[in-house]
């Protein structure tokens, strides 16, 4: 202050000084304090966004050379949050052998078409998995009239015996798709009636003035990932056998190419789609940099091209011809019936039950008593995808190996 007169703010800042020294520094040590808390709290934030972060950040998987685009983004708390749905249920014990003399299943029960080639016992150990895993609340009765358990009175249990002819198809016919893991009755349903994942086909679009949308331009479906692509994608690859899909022609003109862009529309919302059911981007089955390649594609690649292609097949040949035995509230509003596609067995993993197989406690499921495709609609044309011989000399699985150009249609040949 030497060399300058007191300024009235040098009057009040005395006063305040004064004030705080005569209660003792109280104020002075309550602000201290709220500073101390005030860095104690945000500390405290910053550990928990941290924390945040590391468990809900987006991570990365390097699954090819570098600059090849391909990455598998994924998220460790979503993959976290999914293993409840994921878990396997405990197995029944294994069924006592059967004892000499003991009646036959087709001599002990009436009515027994699919599971013939059980033991009495065995089919009671099934039935017990049935129950656990479709109707644990209402058991037996959900299927069975238990005044007399060899009527098919009940849809649901001509349903069921559908469902296992279907489930042993799988098991013994698609391997291509579920390897050695195979599916069962808990893969879909995990102790539901009606297994998440179904899907009925779309009511169609009404005309407009300015002409057909072909089902596109459609707010808030989740199928197409709320997108402006075409909203019913599954059924047009999931229910007609010769739906291809096709993105880039291989022509230059359009009256003589297959392909066009509509087909393309119905395409990404049908990947979309997928993507969304297995929780994984497309770099799961692509190269970005080469979409179409398929010498440059994953294996996963492959085994969806299966996938697809067996899909299809249960929806012709066992969803579809159910519909007339499914009562009205179990059909859509356009009395459309039931049907399966990527979700609902995935249910947003990227293998059902994380890969895990329940083959080694059920192995009932995996034999072939009850299965017939002599009928069958079959989805695979001739000249279906078979083991890279490159891949294969590596010393890899043949299921591993799979690489082969998509089907060329009879018209581009």
């Amino acid at each position: 202050m030497v060399g300058r007169r007191p300024s009235f703010e040098d009057g009040v800042r005395c006063r305040v000084l004064r004030c705080l020294h005569s209660n003792g520094g109280a104020v002075l040590g309550g602000g201290s304090m709220m500073r101390i808390f005030a860095v104690l709290a945000a500390g405290l934030a910053g550990v928990l966004f941290f924390a945040f972060m590391i468990t809900d950040s987006t991570q990365a998987v390097q699954r090819g050379h570098r600059g090849t685009g391909m990455a598998l983004m994924y998220k460790p708390a979503a993959l976290e949050a999914l293993k409840p749905l994921n878990a396997i249920p405990e197995a029944e014990d294994p069924a006592d052998p059967p004892i000499i003399g003991q009646p036959t299943i087709t001599e002990r029960y009436k009515n027994i078409q699919v599971l013939k080639d059980l033991s009495v016992n065995e089919l009671s150990r099934v039935m017990a998995g049935f129950v656990a895993w479709v109707a644990p609340e209402e058991g037996c009765v959900y299927c069975h009239n238990t005044q007399n358990m060899a009527s098919d009175e009940k849809y649901t249990k001509v349903v069921a015996r559908r469902m296992l002819q279907m489930t042993r198809t799988i098991n013994n016919e698609w391997t291509q798709h579920v390897g050695s893991t195979g599916v069962t009755c808990w893969t879909c349903h995990r102790g539901q009636h009606v297994p998440s994942g179904d899907w009925f086909s779309a009511a169609p679009q009404k005309a407009r003035m300015l002409g057909n949308r072909d089902g596109q331009d459609t707010a808030g479906v989740a199928t197409n990932g709320n997108t402006s692509l075409p909203y019913d994608p599954l059924t047009t690859y999931l229910t007609t056998p010769d739906a291809n899909v096709r993105v880039q022609g291989t022509r230059p003109l359009a009256g003589s190419n297959p392909t066009s862009v509509k087909k393309a529309e119905h395409t990404y919302a049908l990947m979309i789609y997928m993507a969304k059911s297995l929780g994984v981007n497309c770099d799961y089955c692509h190269n970005t940099r080469a979409l179409a390649r398929w010498e440059q594609s994953s294996p996963q690649r492959v085994t969806a091209w299966y996938g697809l292609r067996m899909v299809r097949s249960l929806n012709i040949n066992y969803l579809v011809p159910l519909k007339p035995l499914f009562p009205e509230y179990r059909l859509s509003p356009e009395g459309d019936g039931p049907k399966v596609a990527c979700a609902t067995c995935h249910k947003g993993t990227y293998k059902p039950l994380y890969g895990v197989s329940m083959k080694a406690d059920w192995p009932e499921f995996w034999r072939r008593g009850g299965v017939d495709t002599s009928n069958e609609v079959r989805t695979l044309p001739v000249n279906h995808p078979r083991p890279d011989p490159q891949l294969a000399k590596a010393g890899l699985p043949d299921w591993e190996t799979g690489y082969a150009p998509e089907p060329i249609p009879a018209e581009e040949d």
